[in-house]
């Protein structure tokens, strides 16, 4: 071994981790344990399934989080620039707007918007069957090249040539982007260690924030300095290409997953691949754990279900206990909270919101949604430093939802008595301490509901149905998006002030969702997902998480015969003989 002498020094690191944290706790006073409750350092520790090397904690994998998350800032930036951008004077008068109806130009720009979540909910359809054929990189290189060229034809819109270009430019584009709503994060999943998966698949949400500060400013920016003109609106279409460029050239650089590598059997590569990524030598015994524990994992589900195209179907909507359409469900059912929270209402809305809060004339609106973008983007930082490996995903979506209905509820209430926007009203002080809580509101909702089901839909499921679920949980995604995006304008119109009640109660009833049916993963090994969900939610995480403990020291401890040197293989393996027996210890 390069690292250590056998399995049971590996143990003996195992040991002394353990006694030196018991040790540490030990010899704390009470002050210190007292000042520990009170910052909450508890909820905030790295948790890990097995003692891991600090190489494994390394450059190369957030490198490829990066590029892969480059996708998410087209999602990211049309969510921030498209409704500031069709709101502009210039581009009312480019197509005609100007001189229509007002309930046919909010229909018009309705259509505009939500033709790209239309094309996304079909993209995430279609991308299980290229996922699983030619993979998770080449698949998402097709994704970026799809976009780069939606993106491209959106700018032959003109006068002359009216939407259509802008029309079927976002729907191709859309397509793309429901390819990478399934794929990455069941890419950024599977390359990820166990103590930081969370931070890696949230980086993700870190590219939609970086996309939507640049769209929101952007259309405060040329509102502000550039004279009304074709250029004003034609710049932020223009400014797509950029982000797709990117995600384009970085895909190319990417390695494929190692454990769809392990699935279709090219091991050697797998290998390569998942030593490249934990900076770890092959005979390394973590590495030598994880690839036994994804064999064990992949042999296991070839027996239990098969490896085929169809096999994830039968398994989900087939299967004689119906576990895993149960678990695919309350998935889903997170997807459909995220959406019909009010996220997208607010973000292609948000300068209809801002105004009917008090905010007056175009440049304030724009203003206001530029600092509401600011709040997302540093409310990221937060979630992916602090909150989603740390103090959890389970206690973060309970905590959002609670501080959000509150806001909300407030809010309504506030346009329930006084409505700034009719002649005469003022917001006064109750005015502005609405806007003041529509910036709590989008912190709290960042701070867990907004990259927190991407975190837990790409994580619970089996390598061979990973793929296949997580298609199924990015097209219901995009089902609220593109009713939230379409039917916003006619819901303000209707409800006033209701629309903040109807979301506020859904997110009281997402409370007791999360309480008795999501348990806590963060920490938990992709290959003991299953068993969270055997027990309680409430009580499952510590119950697997002891057990995954006590299983790598009874694997490697009392079956050490189980592990043999592979000498008739180029790749010097160690391989668990028996993964049946192993799974019965």
């Amino acid at each position: 071994m390069s690292k250590l002498d056998d399995m049971e020094s590996y143990l003996e690191l195992a040991s002394k981790v353990e006694n030196t944290r018991a040790q540490k706790d030990a010899n704390k006073t009470m002050l210190q344990k007292v000042t520990d409750v009170l910052l909450l350092k508890k909820m905030f520790e790295k948790i890990e399934d097995r003692p891991t090397p600090s190489e494994v904690y390394n450059w190369r994998v957030y490198y490829t989080a990066f590029i892969a998350s480059a996708a998410a800032i087209i999602i990211g930036y049309d969510g921030g620039f498209i409704g500031g951008t069709v709101a502009l004077d210039s581009f009312r008068e480019e197509f005609g707007l100007d001189k229509m109806s007002k309930s046919h130009a909010d229909s018009v720009i309705s259509n505009v918007i939500s033709v790209f979540h239309a094309g996304c909910f079909f993209g995430a359809l279609i991308s299980y069957p290229f996922s699983f054929y030619l993979g998770r990189r080449i698949s998402l290189i097709i994704a970026a090249t799809l976009i780069t060229v939606g993106s491209a034809i959106m700018l032959a819109a003109s006068s002359k040539n009216g939407l259509g270009p802008i029309y079927a430019g976002r729907v191709l584009a859309g397509l793309a982007v429901g390819f990478s709503t399934n794929l990455t994060p069941v890419y950024l999943s599977e390359i990820s260690p166990p103590a930081i998966r969370g931070r890696i698949i949230a980086l993700y949400e870190i590219g939609w924030r970086i996309g939507d500060l640049v769209g929101f400013w952007i259309n405060y920016g040329i509102d502000s300095h550039i004279a009304k003109s074709k250029t004003q609106w034609f710049i932020p279409f223009a400014i797509q290409l950029i982000p797709s460029g990117m995600f384009l050239a970085g895909s190319v650089l990417m390695r494929e997953s190692p454990r769809w590598l392990f699935s279709v059997n090219r091991d050697d590569k797998a290998l390569d691949n998942l030593t490249w990524f934990r900076n770890l030598p092959l005979d390394d015994e973590y590495v030598i754990f994880e690839v036994n524990q994804v064999k064990e994992s992949i042999d296991y589900q070839r027996k239990k279900v098969g490896l085929g195209l169809m096999d994830p179907f039968k398994e989900v909507f087939g299967g004689k206990d119906h576990r895993v359409l149960y678990r695919m469900c309350l998935t889903c059912g997170l997807f459909l909270f995220q959406n019909f929270l009010g996220i997208q209402s607010i973000n292609y809305y948000s300068p209809k919101i801002f105004a009917s809060l008090g905010v007056k004339g175009t440049n304030a609106t724009l203003f206001s949604t530029g600092m509401f973008g600011v709040v997302k983007f540093v409310c990221t930082f937060i979630y992916i430093m602090f909150i989603v490996d740390s103090f959890g995903r389970r206690k973060a979506f309970m905590c959002s939802s609670s501080v959000c209905s509150l806001c909300f509820w407030y809010i309504g209430s506030y346009l329930k008595v006084n409505d700034p926007t009719k002649p005469g009203v003022t917001a006064g002080p109750g005015g502005t301490a609405a806007i003041v809580m529509m910036y709590l509101w989008i912190a709290s909702f960042i701070l867990a509901w907004s990259g927190g089901p991407f975190v837990v839909g790409s994580e619970v499921f089996d390598q061979n149905i990973r793929s296949f679920v997580q298609a199924i949980n990015a097209a219901v995604s995009w089902i609220p998006i593109f009713i939230m995006s379409r039917y916003t304008s006619n819901m303000i119109e209707k409800m006033h002030y209701g629309i903040y009640f109807f979301f506020a109660s859904l997110a009281v009833l997402s409370v007791p969702f999360v309480y008795f049916c999501i348990p806590e993963t963060k920490g938990i090994a992709l290959e003991d997902m299953d068993k969270l969900f055997d027990l309680p939610a409430w009580r499952a995480h510590d119950s697997v998480l002891l057990g995954a403990r006590r299983e790598a020291e009874h694997v490697m401890h009392d079956h050490k015969h189980l592990f043999k040197m592979d000498t008739n293989k180029s790749n010097q393996i160690e391989q668990i003989e028996d993964p049946l027996l192993v799974s019965k210890v």
